[in-house]
């Protein structure tokens, strides 16, 4: 029998929680037992009762949580106070970002804890999916937080996105045209936005001219034609993500004269350490500064404002994922999980003391573990 922990997450106004009701009881179900922090779920609309009515053992703290469980699932990385709970030979799984975070992954290896990343496992077809429904989510989010910070109050330009008959609409520029820029591009053209997505990939770009509306421009994202259309935009969005590394730089901070005063940036890579120069993490509580009159918004876990989405879109996709590891822990059989399963094998990154995962280890500079090598 394993121990499952599911803590409440702390960051800043995050409210998803790593497993539903029907997790817990799918983990019960297998003989494992659940540890649920009290007030876990509230925040995305689950009570304790039903956590308690799907089998899960309810405790007063986090330190009992991470005091008990063999594995802890949660939804971010963990914080400091929760790195200093982990101990030798426990499991997390979790969204990590380490690519863009020295100390967690310092603080990751001390531990000597195994941590396997939603962020980085792939699929046989070569998908992120535990990453896919939080991208879907962000991107949807950033055209909603881009046009009301485009509002005078919030310091932006006062452009409607869509405009209105005899005024043009917003200009939308779209960094990547992966899953978070085809989301926000298909919102921002559905406000009636003046649209451009960028991509290195032709291959990609003929797909979104294909499927997207007339108001959306595709264009080969090189440094001069983001520079040309940036200094045009009413908002720009950075979507770039490179799995497991650190997201490119595109946009410098000596650029940002040459952008249009009270233009806003929403930069969705802030997790992977952004997209802009200027790009520095803020939270929910406090998510815009400005840099040279233009807006940055840079909330580190966007999809945390809109829990009960979030955390169903979220569990949905790492269900069957967290109980097929518990299932492999608990038998002693996570070194062959991690060998023969490439999804694991991709979400592993640190195992008891080093890392395993080459982006991370080629960031910071680290010897890499190779022993799970596939």
């Amino acid at each position: 029998m394993l121990t499952l922990g599911l803590p409440k997450e702390i960051k800043n106004h995050e409210y998803r929680v790593a497993m539903l009701p029907v997790g817990v009881h799918l983990a019960v179900e297998a003989g494992h037992r659940v540890l649920v922090q009290k007030g876990a779920g509230l925040g995305s609309g689950y009570s304790d009762e039903a956590y308690l009515e799907a089998g899960a053992t309810m405790v007063g703290s986090a330190q009992e949580v991470f005091a008990g469980a063999d594995m802890i699932v949660k939804v971010k990385e963990p914080q400091s106070q929760e790195i200093a709970m982990l101990k030798k030979g426990q499991v997390l799984f979790t969204y990590l970002h380490l690519a863009a975070d020295k100390a967690q992954t310092d603080g990751l290896l001390a531990s000597g804890a195994t941590a396997l990343a939603y962020e980085t496992l792939l699929d046989r077809n070569n998908r992120l999916p535990l990453l896919t429904p939080m991208s879907e989510i962000a991107g949807r989010m950033a055209v909603q937080e881009g046009a009301k910070y485009l509002e005078i109050p919030q310091k932006g330009r006062g452009i409607l996105l869509g405009g209105v008959p005899g005024v043009e609409p917003a200009r939308v520029l779209v960094l990547g045209g992966g899953v978070v820029g085809t989301q926000a591009a298909k919102i921002a053209a559905g406000t009636g936005a003046d649209v451009t997505i960028m991509d290195i990939s032709l291959d990609r770009l003929r797909y979104l001219d294909d499927i997207m509306p007339a108001n959306v421009k595709t264009v080969y994202s090189d440094p001069h034609a983001i520079a040309d259309h940036a200094r045009r935009a009413d908002l720009v969005i950075g979507a770039v993500l490179i799995p497991g590394a650190k997201a490119p730089s595109l946009i410098r901070k000596s650029f940002l004269k040459e952008m249009l005063p009270g233009a806003v940036i929403v930069d969705v890579a802030v997790d992977q350490g952004g997209c802009f120069e200027t790009t520095k993490a803020t939270t929910h509580e406090n998510p815009t500064y400005i840099v040279d009159g233009v807006v940055h918004y840079c909330v580190a876990n966007m999809p945390g404002a809109v829990g009960r989405t979030s955390t169903q879109a979220l569990c949905h996709a790492t269900q069957p994922y967290a109980l097929k590891l518990a299932d492999a822990v608990a038998a002693g059989k996570l070194e062959d999980l991690v060998k023969k399963d490439r999804s694991f094998n991709t979400a592993l990154n640190v195992y008891q003391g080093a890392v395993a995962h080459p982006e991370v280890a080629h960031c910071f500079g680290l010897k890499l573990d190779t022993r799970f090598a596939m």
